[in-house]
C-alpha cells in the first residue's frame, strides 16, 4: 500500500501520523480509539502508552510483513479479529487469517495449519500469562486485566 497525502513536508506527516496519533486519533476516530495515555517516558524511544479503545470496536487488524515466518512464499499474512463475550463468561476471538503469497505460489494446507499452529502456541502463552496474573491481586494485574 501506498499512500498519497497532501500534508508537508514528510516530517510532518511523521509527526502527526506517528509520533502525535496519541493527540489525533482519538479526536478524528473516536469511535475506535478512545483515549492514548503515556504510562512512562517523555515522548522519545522507549515510551510506553496505553491506548483504551471504544467499547462496542473490539477488533482489529494486523499484518506481518517481516520475519521467517513468512518464508520465501509468503509477501505477508493479515489477520482480523473479533473479540466477542462467551456463553460462559469468557471470551470468544475469532480470528480470519489470509495468507498473501509471493507471485503464483500457492500454500498448501499442512504449511498454512503450521504457520496457525506456531501463532496459536503464542496467543495461549499470552492466555495463560493472564490467567496466572489474574489469580494475583496487585497493580500489573489489574492495569492488565482492566485494559
Amino acid at each position: 500500500m501506498e499512500v498519497n497525502t497532501p500534508i508537508p513536508p514528510p516530517q510532518k506527516a511523521f509527526k502527526s501520523f506517528v509520533l502525535d496519533y496519541d493527540i489525533i486519533f482519538p479526536k478524528v476516530v473516536p469511535h475506535t480509539i478512545k483515549s492514548v495515555d503515556i504510562l512512562e517516558g517523555d515522548g522519545g524511544p522507549g515510551i510506553i502508552k496505553k491506548i483504551s479503545f471504544a467499547d462496542e470496536n473490539r477488533s482489529y487488524g494486523h499484518s506481518v510483513i517481516e520475519g521467517d515466518i513468512l518464508s520465501n512464499k509468503l509477501e505477508k499474512i493479515t489477520d482480523e479479529n473479533k473479540f466477542e463475550p462467551a456463553p460462559n463468561g469468557g471470551t470468544i476471538v475469532k480470528i480470519t487469517t489470509k495468507f498473501h503469497t509471493v507471485g503464483d505460489t500457492e500454500m498448501t494446507e499442512d504449511e498454512m495449519k503450521k504457520v496457525i499452529e506456531s501463532r496459536a502456541r503464542v496467543f495461549k502463552a499470552v492466555e495463560e500469562y493472564l490467567v496466572a496474573r489474574h489469580a494475583k491481586p496487585n497493580k500489573e494485574r489489574s492495569q492488565l486485566m482492566d485494559t
